[in-house]
């Protein structure tokens, strides 16, 4: 154990307060992003009495490891008391002088920690991380005030983020209203498919994995996980290097290409904001020179019904096919109605783009005062 690592053990201890009395109605459950979330569950003819209560300033974790993937289900409650299944394990910090809840909820948001819980998690029909494996955990305890301001950086981030969210919620709702009086009279619309007003849709392909000199920095591989969250896409995963591009140049994507994830996940619509490829999940569209991509951006959005009825086709997984996606119709407004719309709207995407960009750089920044915890 380092010089200034603690074991984790000497600062917390286990809570086991039922709701025998059910004085508390508020049911919570955990999720994979470690936060307290609405549950979902159907708890119709329920006996709450079992239930644990869990107050401010307490943490919830699930021991049970194996059905999470890589990641721990543990939170700090930061609202009024709530109760939750008595499945979940509850503790809480037993002297607050010495290490802040806020503190130690940082050092269980880092990656590190869930390799960690993950590789000490044992048992033989599930793993647990149990109570015992939690007390041997060590970190570094310095401070109070030095755990106070990296508590207050970290916030300070969040709350940063939260603004710039915020402003991108009334950018996205305003270009939704200017969408809504366009289309409120579709009188003069006409029908086209997006083959007939695309230069191309491309169907994206995954360059051969086991060719090294195909992967690199230079060229974004767009995959279903690059789309969630965000109207254009500015980082991916994964990237290909120049030779992967040229091993599959039909599949290039120019910048403003609408991207639809088309299989398993579907509906999702994303912009691509530089040169990209995707691979064979997603199904693309370069619109021709008079269709605002904007338009068919957020036509699509309003689609994913559609797109998923269209994906059923009897399979247990849903697939939009290049042919079929090729093939769906769109109501488009005259070029004069569609021009100025684009002008109206482009103005409010390119402050979103700035607003991504910039969240995307503070998200970064967010983990780095995580990671910086363990260097201490």
């Amino acid at each position: 154990m380092k010089n200034n690592y603690r074991k984790l053990g000497d600062y917390i201890q286990p809570v086991d307060v039922r709701n025998s009395d059910l004085k508390v109605s508020h049911l919570l459950g955990l999720s994979i992003d470690k936060c307290f979330i609405e549950s979902i569950a159907n708890t119709i003819g329920t006996d709450f009495r079992p239930y644990k209560i869990v107050k401010k300033g307490q943490f919830a974790y699930g021991p049970v490891t194996s059905r999470n993937g890589e990641k721990i289900t543990i939170a700090l409650l930061e609202e009024p008391e709530c109760i939750i299944s008595s499945s979940y394990a509850v503790f809480e910090i037993t002297d607050t002088s010495k290490l802040l809840p806020e503190y130690l909820m940082l050092w269980f948001s880092r990656p590190e920690f869930d390799r960690y819980a993950r590789y000490k998690s044992h048992g033989s029909v599930r793993e647990i991380f149990d109570w015992d494996e939690m007390c041997r955990v060590e970190l570094p305890v310095p401070p109070l005030n030095e755990q106070q301001k990296i508590v207050d950086t970290y916030n300070a981030i969040t709350n940063r983020i939260r603004i710039k969210q915020k402003i991108n919620e009334n950018l996205e709702k305003t270009a939704q209203c200017l969408f809504e009086e366009l289309t409120k009279d579709k009188e003069n619309f006409e029908t086209k498919t997006i083959e007939e007003i695309s230069d191309a849709v491309i169907c994206g392909k995954t360059p051969s994995t086991t060719e090294s000199k195909y992967w690199g920095n230079e060229i974004p591989f767009i995959t279903i996980p690059d789309m969630h969250g965000s109207n254009f896409i500015h980082t991916t995963e994964r990237y290909l290097s120049i030779a992967g591009k040229q091993s599959q140049e039909k599949q290039t994507l120019p910048k403003n290409s609408i991207c639809v994830s088309c299989i398993a996940t579907v509906g999702l619509v994303s912009l691509t904001t530089t040169e990209s490829q995707t691979n064979q999940q997603i199904n693309s569209i370069i619109c021709k020179e008079g269709i605002s991509f904007y338009y068919v951006f957020m036509l699509l959005k309003q689609m994913t019904d559609e797109l998923k009825r269209l994906g059923a086709g009897g399979s247990t997984t849903l697939n939009v096919s290049k042919s079929l996606f090729a093939s769906i119709k769109l109501q488009l407004p005259n070029e004069e109605n569609m021009n100025f719309f684009d002008k109206k709207v482009s103005s409010l995407f390119s402050k979103i783009l700035i607003n991504e960009k910039e969240i995307e750089k503070l998200e970064a920044l967010k983990m780095t005062v995580v990671s910086q915890i363990s260097k201490r």
